[in-house]
């Protein structure tokens, strides 16, 4: 009869513990790959607010600018036709007619600056709204990347403690935070603490 020899028992205790330990640490590898992502999405997202708020600022100054030219010759021609209000009687018909032009010609001017201001306050308030878009996304990230950080740090502990429940609170804060990053990459939910 053949002898047939047992596993010592020690052996397969390691051989177990080097089986959990290449999950996890091929799960901590998904982690970090994970918080790469979203560190990169929460970087992105701040930069895009940053962008668009100089964007917007900058459009309401060039605003700011195009209603002080227009309330410039709107006044222009209110002088001009006070002028011509008071002195019609003492005027020539050429200089009557000539400040009747002038007058026209600083409306359609005080016209051409109120549509434009018209564009430019659209921009800006289309770059205001991007900019608060990725001002909402921002904490999703933060926190995000918080967990998935935890996760890693509770992975290497399971690993070195040899526990598979630290190991699942590591999934879960993974899970959490992977959820939180998907959330600020598209906005799906809108959680109140956050903002």
């Amino acid at each position: 009869m053949a002898e047939i020899e047992l596993p010592d028992t020690k052996e397969l205790e390691e051989l177990k513990s080097k089986t959990f330990t290449k999950r996890v640490a091929l799960m901590t590898a998904i982690f970090a790959v994970v918080l790469a992502i979203t560190s990169l999405g929460g970087n992105n997202a701040m930069k895009e607010m940053l962008l668009a708020q100089q964007q917007s600022s900058d459009q309401w100054a060039f605003y700011q600018s195009k209603v002080m030219r227009e309330h410039l010759y709107k006044l222009q021609k209110m002088q001009f036709e006070t002028n011509l209000l008071e002195k019609k009687r003492s005027m020539s018909p050429e200089l009557v007619q000539h400040y009747s032009d002038t007058i026209t010609k600083l409306g359609e001017e005080e016209n051409r600056y109120g549509k434009e201001k018209k564009k430019i306050e659209e921009e800006a308030k289309k770059l205001e709204t991007e900019r608060d878009v990725n001002k909402n996304k921002d904490p999703y990230f933060d926190y995000a990347e918080v967990l998935i950080q935890i996760s890693i740090v509770l992975s290497s502990i399971s690993i070195l403690a040899g526990s598979h429940q630290i190991f699942y609170m590591a999934l879960c804060s993974a899970f959490c935070g992977s959820l939180l990053s998907l959330n600020g990459f598209l906005l799906l939910v809108r959680i109140p603490f956050l903002h």
